[in-house]
């Protein structure tokens, strides 16, 4: 008699949303936790002169500028679509192939920041140049760590990529008191903060995706890769753009004490998107997986909903309650001028947290003629920088029409152009 095999029962669409509910939740907690250890650092300004807080938000812009979120993204894309179609060894292919290309890239870096030393510390006004070099492996950390942050998200393995995110912040708060409250090495201890939580990070990252890099690499398609992996790139890095490149042009616009105000505003609006990041960053290898394997998913709607609700709930909250917030975490010496700056930038971001939504949408199934639109968008808004930048609310609200384009780009593209799948 021949045995009977028993297959598993696939699973409904309740258990999917179940298990996207608890994954976001997690990461919900992960996120918030993390962020609010990344932002406990900034209480660290009452103790540092203006100056060297505003080196220290500099420092802080570099790193948030490197395409990092294009990076993960591109990773947990051919990670989930890797697994969904059994291609382990390519995927250890392209992993290894990765890490070997940043860390050569990354010298070169190393050898033009070396050469133009004296130029970049005049431009930025750095006065202690250990805090250059101490940057220098934070760049190649902040490459490495969404790296495997991406293999994580395409594995979708929350459990260790909220704990990489909850101790990044624990280790960046940790080192960097010590440095500043014992020491007082202010703008390099913070910076050295930055190191050790990305380091820790990076390792409860590695650990959990040995699998998938340690097996023998096989061979893959260039080209075909490629066509997925250019325009994932492109559109994410857009995004990471409009995220952070007002912060590098009120450094060498303004005074110390000016751009200091601002990444205080800047670093307590864009925390709206600890709440809502994490919806997003779970949907993205589920569309992933599901397009690979043919199936359908609602799970855009819910997430757009939710998104909407507390990037909405985030800025009325930042209104309301925001002096109150950077009288404790920065000093009663910035809430005069957060006043003025929060209510602006609160309301900034949330645009920016709706399109995420979208654009993950539409980047996870491979509808890539967005990336143009988005291109072109950076333009403008990189021109519209240059020329509106008077003041730092003129900033702010250059950034804000900028985001509403934005987000009327993705929505044009999700529900008003018929799309053709690469």
């Amino acid at each position: 008699m021949p045995a009977q095999v028993v297959e598993s029962a696939p699973v409904t669409a309740a258990g999917h949303r179940a298990s996207f509910f608890r994954q976001s939740g997690w990461m919900m907690i992960a996120t918030v936790a993390g962020g609010m250890f990344m932002t406990a650092v900034h209480v660290l300004s009452h103790a540092m002169p203006k100056g060297d807080y505003g080196q220290f938000g500099a420092f802080l812009s570099v790193a948030m500028f490197i395409p990092a979120m294009p990076l993960q993204m591109v990773l947990a894309e051919q990670t989930a679509r890797a697994r969904a179609l059994h291609r382990e060894h390519e995927l250890s292919g392209l992993i290894r192939a990765t890490w070997l290309g940043t860390f050569l890239i990354w010298l070169v870096v190393v050898g033009v920041v070396l050469l133009f030393q004296s130029s970049i510390m005049a431009q930025w006004k750095i006065t202690n140049p250990a805090a250059l070099w101490l940057t220098l492996p934070v760049l190649l950390f902040t490459v490495w760590l969404p790296m495997f942050s991406g293999i994580l998200q395409g594995q979708q393995n929350f459990l260790w990529l909220g704990w990489s995110q909850m101790s990044q912040g624990v280790g960046r708060l940790a080192v960097a008191a010590f440095a500043v409250l014992v020491l007082h090495y202010y703008a390099p201890g913070m910076v050295l903060g930055i190191l050790a939580g990305l380091s820790i990070a990076l390792v409860l990252a590695i650990w959990p995706t040995r699998s998938l890099w340690l097996p023998s690499p096989q061979s893959f398609e260039w080209r075909s890769l490629l066509r997925q992996i250019i325009p994932l790139t492109l559109g994410f890095g857009a995004y990471q753009f409009m995220l952070t490149a007002d912060t590098m042009l009120v450094r060498g616009c303004f005074s110390d004490a000016d751009s200091a105000f601002y990444v205080s505003a800047g670093t307590l609006s864009r925390a709206s998107m600890w709440l809502v990041g994490p919806l997003a960053t779970v949907m993205f290898p589920k569309i992933v997986h599901a397009k690979a394997k043919a199936e359908k998913s609602d799970l855009m709607s819910v997430v757009l909903l939710g998104t909407v609700i507390l990037a909405a709930g985030g800025a009325i909250g930042l209104c309301v309650l925001g002096p109150w917030v950077v009288g404790i975490v920065f000093g009663e010496t910035f809430v005069k001028a957060d006043a003025v700056l929060l209510p602006w930038y609160a309301w900034a971001v949330v645009p920016l947290a709706v399109a995420n939504v979208l654009l993950n949408n539409l980047l996870a199934r491979s509808l890539f003629k967005v990336v143009p639109a988005l291109c072109v968008l950076v333009v403008v808004y990189t021109l519209a920088l240059t020329q509106f930048h008077d003041t730092p609310v003129m900033v702010i609200k250059t950034l804000g029409v900028c985001n509403v384009l934005l987000l009327a780009v993705c929505a044009f593209y999700t529900w008003g152009v018929k799309q053709s799948k690469v």
